[in-house]
This record gives structure tokens, sequence and C-alpha cells, in this order.
């Protein structure tokens, strides 16, 4: 091959492999898009939700600073144990996300929030909670789930505290106490919710933490939002429904 004939070989080589090397990243940009915003939702991404061909397996979350000691020990459908508040029936269907979302029946669903206040039981006394609570387990329970995967408790409408927007804690185990899914329900916010209602008991909603900013939940919580009902004088009642793998 001529010198001339060569270096032109040489040239349109390496702009064709720069074609393909450029063409491959994008593919590989499209893929991680896809990815990263499957199972999306007007109410964002629910980032760490995975899809079982019919139903969504809600997101892991963090157990926060204040998991129950103990939960075994508190097996009651009642958690209010002396915590004044308005009333609050939550209401949890735990669904099998492996087996078409069937109900779950026979689960163990653990539940913990804060008090009107904002303090956990159990805790206190030093660092974020100054109020010295270790003593008491008020505001936490287990329940097992009926044929129907569902389970009621009894509480109060948590309050808040700095930095995170109302919510409730959840540990589903399978009837072996194997951990399935530690995830947190998120409450509706705005005008007319009973969030609002509530109006952050005596602390009011200055410096409230929204759910779009909290945490926890700004990166997505579709599948972690109650639908929440009732008022201050009858109680209110929270209702939702969560996937996990079993």
């Amino acid at each position: 091959m001529e010198r001339k004939n060569f270096l032109k070989s040489l040239v349109i080589g390496a702009v064709s492999s720069s074609v393909l090397v450029e063409a491959c990243k994008k593919d590989a940009d499209t893929a991680t898009t896809t990815t990263t915003t499957s199972g999306s939702s007007s109410s964002g991404s629910t980032s760490g939700s995975t899809d079982s061909g019919t139903c969504s397996v809600v997101p892991t979350e963090t157990e926060g600073p204040y998991p129950t000691h103990s939960p075994a020990s508190y097996v009651r459908s009642d958690i209010t144990d002396g915590r004044t508040g308005y009333k609050l029936t939550v209401n949890i269907t735990i669904k099998n996300s492996n087996s078409s979302c069937a109900a779950l029946s026979s689960a163990l669903v653990d539940i913990w929030h804060c008090d009107a206040e904002g303090n956990y039981s159990e805790y206190g006394g030093s660092g974020t909670q100054s109020t010295n609570y270790t003593s008491v387990h008020f505001l936490r329970g287990r329940q097992t789930t009926d044929s129907n995967g569902l389970v009621t408790f009894t509480s109060i409408f948590p309050g808040w505290y700095t930095g995170r927007a109302t919510h409730i804690h959840v540990h589903v185990y399978n009837s072996s106490g194997t951990s399935l899914k530690v995830t947190q329900i998120a409450f509706p916010e705005g005008t007319g919710t009973a969030l609002a209602a509530v109006s952050g008991y005596s602390k009011g909603m200055s410096g409230y933490t929204y759910n779009a900013n909290d945490g926890v939940f700004s990166d997505g919580y579709t599948l972690e939002l109650a639908t929440v009902t009732g008022s201050t004088t009858a109680g209110f009642v929270l209702t939702i429904s969560l996937s996990v793998p079993a």
C-alpha cells in the first residue's frame, strides 16, 4: 500500500472508532437513565424499589437511630402506652411481591414512631433527644398479619422532630423471623390533610421538614405514602399496602 493511502486508511479508522465509542457511550447513558427512572411517578422516583412483574417492592429505608430494642417483647395492637395525642388507627396490609402481590399471612410487622413532641421511647438523655425515655416503651408494637395480610394498631398521630417529615417506621419479617423489609411510611401533605389539621401539635409547623426535602423521602416516596382520613375530633385512620419479597 502506498504511504498516502496507508495514512488515509488510518484517519478513516480513527474517525470510525471515535464514532463507535461515542455511540456505545450514548447507549450506555440511555440504559443508565432507563434503569434509574424505572418505577418513577409524579411524586418522584421510587429509588430502591424493584418490580416483580405485577407489583413494586416498597423501598428499603433506614431503621433510624431509634429502633425497638426487643420487638418480640411488645406484641400488642394498642401501642399508645399512656401517650396523649389525636387517635390514629394504623392499617397496614402486607403483600408478597414474589407471588403476584398476594396477601402475605403470618408475617410479623413491627412499627414504631415518635410521640406528639417528637420524642421516642427507649432512648434519650443525651445527643439528639435530650428528654430521657430509656425506661419506657410507648408507641412501639408488633402484630402478625391475618389471612388478608392485614395488621391493625391503635396509636396517636406522630409529631415531628428537626430534619424529618412525619413518618412511621416499619419492619416486616416472615413467620420464621427472617427480615423481609425495613421501610417507612410517609404522610400526605397540604391543605385539608391530617398533617395540616394536627399542625405539629404544640410545636406548630415552623421549621418543619416536608417530604420533598426529607433525607429519607426526597428520592421518592410514592410507594410509602399512606392514605389518611378522619379528623382531630373523631380520630384518624391510616391505610397503606406494602409489597415485600417473601
